[in-house]
């Protein structure tokens, strides 16, 4: 069977899709993107992503075009056009053509994939990550927001997996600790949860959102502050987090030990909690 894609209003062939070649994201990454993840074929937390991908193309003046039920319809079509239940899916948005020739409508491209999880021995005995030698400027437009400019993350992280680690993370240019490549960072100092701020500024993560909402309903004490490197080389834990890892715990920053170089208690309780939300969360679809 040939894999399938949503374009813009139905279902292609992917050796079929194509754009124009004067689409703004094509030629000046102008656009947005979500990673979401599929299981029993339910999209986790997908009304969350939405808020987040039209919140961020108000924010960047992005005109979407379509609405969130419209988006929602194609992306389970997609799904059963590929006969996919547990899957990773990625929704990217241009602002399309930019040619005053052709239709100026976004461009909306979502595609579905078997999911590929993180190898279980991550969870088990925890990551190494780096540090990134690149840094995030607060000043950049474009901070906070997950947008189709993501080549220096994807390079960062290239970098990582050179050295062998799961992640690599970044500073801003003023020193403050704020999230990895593809993921948020939440630290653990005696058993509270720490994080970076939205405004530092970091992506609003679901998964990152989710850990507030599972924190506060399980007396998990978590605090948003500004973090520093000796913030993170003193943590007793830390974990990151993203839709498709979901929690991942880190046991080792470059050659610092974290903790006692073991997944430690806080970060497997969170574990638990978040795949029982996540189970719970994706039960099957009619």
């Amino acid at each position: 069977m040939t894999e399938k894609v949503f374009l813009i209003d139905k279902l292609v062939d992917i050796n079929k899709a194509s754009i124009s070649v004067t689409d703004s994201g094509l030629l000046y990454g102008a656009g947005l993107f979500e990673t979401m993840r599929s299981c029993n074929g339910v999209v986790f937390l997908f009304a969350d992503h939405l808020d987040r991908l039209f919140s961020s193309a108000e924010a960047l003046s992005i005109d979407i075009s379509y609405t969130k039920e419209y988006i929602t319809d194609a992306v389970y079509m997609l799904l059963k056009a590929n006969k996919l239940s547990d899957a990773r899916l990625r929704l990217t948005l241009t602002g399309g053509p930019m040619s005053i020739d052709e239709d100026r409508k976004a461009t909306l491209l979502i595609t579905a994939a078997k999911l590929q999880p993180y190898p279980p021995e991550y969870y088990q005995k925890g990551v190494l990550v780096v540090l990134c030698p690149y840094r995030q400027n607060p000043n950049d437009p474009t901070c906070g927001h997950k947008t189709t400019c993501y080549y220096p993350r994807m390079l960062a992280l290239k970098e990582a997996h050179q050295k062998r680690a799961a992640e690599a993370l970044w500073f801003t240019t003023d020193n403050r600790l704020a999230e990895g490549c593809v993921s948020n960072i939440f630290l653990v100092k005696d058993s509270a949860l720490y994080t970076p701020p939205l405004n530092t500024p970091v992506l609003a993560g679901i998964a990152r959102k989710t850990i507030f909402r599972l924190a506060a309903e399980n007396s998990i004490e978590l605090l948003e502050k500004d973090l520093f490197i000796d913030d993170l080389l003193t943590a007793d834990e830390i974990f990151l987090t993203n839709v498709i890892m979901q929690v991942m715990p880190v046991v080792s920053v470059e050659k610092h030990i974290v903790g006692n170089g073991k997944v430690g208690i806080v970060a497997k309780s969170v574990q638990r909690i978040f795949t029982e939300y996540f189970e719970n969360s994706c039960e099957g679809r009619d």
